[in-house]
């Protein structure tokens, strides 16, 4: 954002406004602890918020202050319509195309409102007044910290903001692992303590509280394992009647595809997740170094994110799936073996 963005952003949020913020569909804890943030920021300058979710979220991210107050556009679409329709200002966050969504793309499409994207994923579109994009952040809650800091407004950062922002961002930094964590990074997040974010029960929230369900769960996709040396490739695969098994809930597999890359000579790990209720298989891609799965993800299976991790699915069978991305994956073997 340019100062001037900045100036006339601070100047609309100065008086009282019906505010609606996005996060995309499937959000993870990036997009919700990002959303939750942002609402209980701009709540301190009495708005009319309402975070919209396309749809549901896992249990492990449902302790976020007011996370209660959360619509979900797949169970109450003609209100949420309605509240989208009346919106002076829509707030997209942790996604930059309208078609990670999903039905609420039409709705957001037809909207008068003014649209600010705050992200940090590859390629974003064209369809906000507002973007604020940076590629090379951590997650999309240090830009949310970031963007009340340009505000001048971090003395208003409390308990509540802080704890929202800190999950996303331990989240989608894998605990601060990953190559996008900066000394900034650790600066914001030591803030953010201050500010009352107990990292400790956060962690714990979000990370150690397993159903016994999940481990059989992970130690069938572990069994399922399977690893292409010429390609330093590692893939898992679930199939429907595996996650029917185990009692699959949403967010069971989150993390599941670092399995692969935790091992000796990987530096590309996927996994494949039949699901049947939309007939697809969904599709997570983790990479180290230079390779770049947002590229890969997207040249062969409509999806996009990061260098290092992104999404994708398959119209086709899980076996047929598979099939395609080893039949794909010598194209890559000069890149993979840099």
């Amino acid at each position: 954002m340019t100062k001037q963005e900045i100036h006339e952003v601070k100047e609309l949020l100065q008086s009282p406004k019906k505010i609606v913020i996005v996060p995309h569909k499937n959000p993870d804890g990036d997009a919700i602890g990002s959303t939750l943030g942002l609402y209980h920021y701009l709540n301190k300058y009495n708005h009319d918020v309402v975070v919209i979710a396309p749809n549901d979220y896992p249990d492990f991210l449902k302790w976020m202050p007011d996370e209660n107050t959360v619509l979900k556009f797949d169970s109450q679409p003609n209100l949420c319509k309605s509240i989208i329709t009346e919106a002076e200002i829509i707030f997209t966050l942790d996604f930059n195309a309208l078609n990670r969504t999903g039905d609420m793309e039409e709705p957001l499409e037809k909207s008068s409102a003014i649209k600010i994207m705050i992200d940090h994923h590859q390629q974003p579109n064209d369809y906000a007044k507002y973007t604020y994009s940076d590629v090379s952040m951590s997650s999309t809650c240090e830009m949310v910290y970031n963007f009340i800091s340009m505000l001048d407004d971090t003395s208003l950062i409390d308990k509540s903001i802080a704890s929202c922002l800190y999950a996303g961002i331990m989240t989608d930094t894998g605990s601060f692992r990953f190559a996008s964590t900066t000394s900034e990074t650790h600066r914001i997040v030591a803030e953010l303590i201050d500010s009352g974010a107990n990292h400790a029960s956060i962690h714990n929230a979000i990370y150690d509280t397993n159903s016994y369900e999940r481990l059989q769960l992970l130690g069938c996709a572990l069994t399922n394992l399977k690893i292409i040396p010429e390609s330093r490739t590692a893939y898992i695969t679930l199939s429907q009647e595996e996650l029917n098994r185990f009692n699959f809930k949403k967010g069971d597999t989150e993390g599941f595809v670092n399995y692969g890359l935790s091992l000796n000579n990987i530096i590309f790990a996927a996994i494949f997740i039949e699901d049947q209720q939309q007939n697809i298989v969904k599709i997570s891609l983790r990479s180290k170094g230079d390779f770049s799965v947002n590229e890969f993800s997207r040249a062969h299976f409509e999806g996009g994110g990061h260098t290092n991790a992104a999404g994708g699915k398959s119209d086709l069978t899980l076996q047929k799936t598979v099939e395609k991305f080893i039949s794909i994956l010598p194209t890559y073997n000069e890149a993979l073996n840099k």
